[in-house]
Order: structure tokens, then C-alpha cells, then sequence
């Protein structure tokens, strides 16, 4: 009997460990939300997120280098994405919550438009983009 406690117990410990690692959006101002548009350099299908690297201009117009992050594969598979939904040399239009300490070198994405049109969110986790294109 103890010994099914004690698996059980550790068991527990050894799956609720990488939920607990998990960062909040805290990082992330959500309530300053902003409209980018940059052109694809990199698309990383990955866990625990997704990433789309872009080239954007600056308010100046020189070009820089700008980071999104998005939901895990899963979330992202379930609101109508694929591996292949965006590729390098794509235009893309997004919504982001800009990072707090970087907020001209990243942001977690609300929402994006592709090159064909199609809009695309980022799941429910992150919230709903409060502007739009």
C-alpha cells in the first residue's frame, strides 16, 4: 500500500512539474495591443511555442528584426492552423501585445492576416485582439 502512495505521489510531482514551469503573459502589455507588419524571415513549428520571425520597418523605416510568440502547436491546430500556414517571404499583418521591457523587439500574437486574406487567431489563451486590420 505504501509503496502504490509513494509511485502515485511521485508520479504527480513528475507530471505537474512542466505546468509548473510555465510563464504567465505577464511579460506581455495586453492592454497597449498594436498593429505590425513585417515580411517572414523564419517560422518555427514548435513546443512549447511557435514562433514567426519578422523583418519590420521602423518608424524611421529602417528595417528591423521583431519576434512573435504564439500557442503550442495543439492550440494553434484547433483554430485552423497547419506547419506549412506561413513560410518565409510571407507578408504578414498582425495584432500583438508588445513585451513589456522589448516593446520593439517582440510581442505574443492576438491576431494575423495572411497574404490570401485569411485571418488567424492565436487560441483562446492569449485573448482576443481588441484592434483589427
Amino acid at each position: 500500500m505504501l509503496s502504490a502512495t509513494v509511485m502515485a505521489s511521485a508520479l504527480t510531482l513528475a507530471l505537474g512539474g512542466p505546468a509548473l514551469a510555465h510563464h504567465s503573459f505577464a511579460m506581455f502589455d495586453n492592454e497597449h495591443q498594436t498593429k505590425i507588419e513585417g515580411t517572414v524571415t523564419d517560422f518555427e513549428w514548435t513546443n512549447p511555442h511557435v514562433y514567426i520571425q519578422l523583418t519590420i520597418a521602423d518608424p524611421d523605416g529602417k528595417a528591423r528584426k521583431y519576434t512573435v510568440e504564439c500557442a503550442n502547436p495543439g492550440i494553434l491546430n484547433r483554430v485552423g492552423w497547419k506547419f506549412n500556414v506561413v513560410k518565409p517571404g510571407d507578408k504578414l499583418k498582425l495584432v500583438v501585445a508588445p513585451l513589456r521591457e522589448n516593446p520593439t523587439g517582440g510581442g505574443l500574437l492576438h491576431e494575423m492576416v495572411l497574404p490570401d486574406g485569411r485571418v488567424l487567431s492565436n487560441g483562446g489563451f492569449a485573448g482576443a485582439a481588441t484592434v483589427h486590420f
